[in-house]
């Protein structure tokens, strides 16, 4: 039997997600209050080259108070399908489309507070095609020989989680 919600509000609505507070009674007697992220979910993309080279952003991301190295990504718009996310994504992001497309995995980023699922893409067959950045990013696009990358990881160069887990994806699927 799942837990009952006794009570749901809504406490703040912004772009990226809105955040409710849940009174659910998680055994007969037992009400808890919880904090729920609700967000419209995400995607991210291994994109991979013909010369077997990862392409990787790095992007400025204020919570952390520095730059990270990651894999593309971005958020969902409400009702959109995660392989359309990704095709935009892709072009925005480094200005690249691919021939093919295929999700690898789907995972909760953070489900102890988070309604967020990500979508993990393999984006193969690159060309150019390009769409504006988003005016609230400032990105550069770095490129990593596909057998490097999990050096990235054991450095500790590379500590963006949703890029950590679509790596270790491909990782076991091309034998890095």
């Amino acid at each position: 039997m799942l837990p009952k919600v006794i009570k749901s509000e809504t406490r703040y609505t912004g772009r990226a997600f809105s955040v409710r507070v849940d009174e659910v009674e998680i055994r007969p007697g037992l009400v808890v209050r919880l904090d729920v992220i609700e967000h419209s979910g995400a995607i991210t993309l291994l994109p991979l080259d013909d010369a077997h080279n990862v392409w990787f952003v790095r992007q400025y991301r204020h919570p952390a108070r520095q730059a990270l190295l990651e894999l593309p990504a971005g958020t969902l718009d409400p009702g959109e399908e995660p392989a359309v996310t990704a095709n935009r994504e892709l072009q925005e992001e480094i200005g690249m489309r691919a021939e093919r497309l295929e999700e690898l995995a789907s995972f909760y980023l953070a489900p102890g507070y988070s309604t967020e699922l990500m979508h993990v893409f393999l984006a193969q067959g690159l060309s150019p095609s390009v769409l504006a950045q988003d005016e609230d990013e400032v990105i550069s696009v770095e490129k990593v020989p596909a057998g490097q990358v999990l050096g990235l990881i054991q450095r500790g160069e590379l500590r963006d989680a949703k890029s950590l887990a679509a790596i270790l994806l491909a990782a076991r699927r091309f034998g890095w």
